[in-house]
């Protein structure tokens, strides 16, 4: 009987993620019967000792979602280029050796390039967030020729920092641009209303060439909808999704990442249920919540 090879996606939370049915379909597709992809909910606390865990526990590699991807970048034993100018990680692979060595990347950011309507090149950009996905999209803008890229995050510090590492420019109240990336959360729950907690105007949004929300949602984010409704081209968290997933799926297995199966299983409502979760010493400890 073959070895099950195992796959999963971390975050915390993590139990809205389509990336299971993603790459449940894609395996199928290409034949990877045996290899599973599965959520794993994962507390910040637990994080390095979970990673450090999951080559033994059958583990090909993980995608890495919030709030993880810049602790992802600080375990791996080797990185791209590409993971260590963002300074975060969405992509673990684990080495099939003995020592089980980390290999992290960043899918995010060519997944945001490639989504784009137009080339960002002599752009003008405003990031709304300054976590790991934040760091991606302010870092691929400006590799791809944006012109300037603003930062704003509800915590000014935190957009100082990022802006200052990746060079953009940090603003409190930001001045219109041609791209909009929301890079925050606000749109993961449905009640969450964009206009109220991001320094954004509904009737604003014409103003923009194109918005881009990396949250996704059933059916459209607010912001989204909002958007359409200005006749602005967006993109929405499903494409990115596709796309970084796509990229993952291709450096855990080797093979050419069926895409538009991918897309097909994060766009319909069939749901391939994910696999139990069985991973080393996962638990709550003493002062976990």
């Amino acid at each position: 009987m073959s070895r099950t090879h195992r796959l999963g996606v971390l975050g915390w939370p993590v139990g809205h993620s389509r990336s299971p049915a993603m790459h449940n379909a894609a395996l199928e597709a290409v034949g990877l019967g045996n290899w599973r992809y599965q959520l794993l909910p994962v507390p910040p606390a637990l994080f390095a000792e979970t990673v450090r865990g999951l080559s033994g526990a059958g583990f090909r590699g993980v995608n890495v979602t919030i709030p993880h991807k810049e602790a992802a970048l600080a375990l791996a034993d080797a990185a791209t280029d590409r993971a260590l100018a963002i300074g975060a990680a969405n992509t673990l692979v684990f080495e099939d050796t003995a020592a089980g060595r980390i290999h992290a990347d960043n899918t995010d950011a060519p997944a945001l390039i490639e989504a784009l309507p137009f080339p960002p090149a002599g752009r003008t950009a405003l990031v709304l967030g300054a976590g790991g996905s934040a760091r991606a999209a302010v870092w691929a803008l400006r590799n791809a020729g944006a012109r300037h890229v603003q930062i704003w995050n509800r915590t000014p510090v935190r957009a100082r920092a990022l802006a200052a590492e990746l060079k953009a420019s940090p603003v409190e109240h930001p001045r219109p641009a041609e791209i909009l990336v929301n890079c925050t959360s606000i749109g993961l729950e449905a009640a969450d209303d964009p206009f109220k907690h991001l320094p954004v105007l509904a009737n604003e949004l014409s103003s923009h060439l194109c918005v881009v929300d990396l949250v996704y949602a059933e059916p459209e984010t607010r912001l989204i909808q909002a958007a359409r409704e200005h006749r602005v081209p967006v993109v929405d968290g499903l494409a990115l999704l596709v796309g970084q997933g796509a990229l993952s799926f291709e450096a855990f297995t080797g093979r050419p990442a069926p895409v538009e199966v991918m897309r097909d299983a994060v766009r319909s409502d069939i749901h391939f249920e994910p696999q139990a979760v069985e991973l080393p010493r996962y638990g709550p400890r003493d002062g976990d919540q």
